[in-house]
C-alpha cells in the first residue's frame, strides 16, 4: 500500500474516472487571534493498493496538537478495494470536507492517516500569528 497524495487543501473532490481535482493546497494558517478557526478545508488522499491488499479497509484520520490531543473528533471511514483481475493495482482517492477546525494555540498540529491501524501517513499544520498590518504614514499636507 502506497500514499501517493495526502495532503490539506480548500477543495477536493472525487470526479469519474477515478481522478481528484485538488485546489489549494497548504500547511500553514496564519490567525490574528486564538483559537484559530478555519471556516472549510478538505483533505485529499489518493492510496494505491496492490493486488494482494484487496477487501474492506478501515481508514482514520486524526489531527493533533503537539502533546497528542486530538483537536477535531477522529474521522473513520471503510472502503472495499476492489482490483480488476488483469490489473496488478488500483488507486482509491478519497476527498474530506473539514469544517470549522478550531485550533487552540499556535504551534505545529500533525494530520494523520491509518489504515487498519497503522500509520501510513503524516503531514504537519502549522498555526502561526498573523503579522499586523503595516500602518500606512499620515498623508503630507497638499500645498
Amino acid at each position: 500500500m502506497n500514499v501517493d497524495v495526502f495532503t490539506l487543501c480548500d477543495f477536493a473532490q472525487n470526479t469519474p474516472g477515478n481522478k481528484m481535482n485538488i485546489v489549494g493546497t497548504f500547511n500553514r494558517i496564519f490567525a490574528r487571534q486564538i483559537p484559530a478557526v478555519h471556516p472549510l478545508c478538505a483533505l485529499a488522499v489518493l492510496m494505491r493498493f496492490e493486488q494482494i491488499e484487496q477487501g474492506t479497509k478501515n481508514i482514520r484520520v486524526s489531527i493533533i496538537d503537539s502533546d497528542g490531543r486530538p483537536v477535531v473528533p477522529t474521522l473513520e471511514a471503510q472502503l472495499n478495494v476492489q482490483i480488476s483481475p488483469n490489473e496488478s493495482d488500483a488507486s482509491v482517492p478519497l476527498a474530506v470536507v473539514i469544517q470549522q477546525i478550531s485550533l487552540p494555540r499556535y504551534g505545529e498540529y500533525s494530520v494523520d492517516l491509518a489504515v487498519d491501524g497503522r500509520q501510513e501517513a503524516s503531514i504537519p499544520l502549522y498555526v502561526l500569528q498573523a503579522p499586523l498590518p503595516q500602518q500606512m504614514p499620515p498623508a503630507s499636507p497638499q500645498t
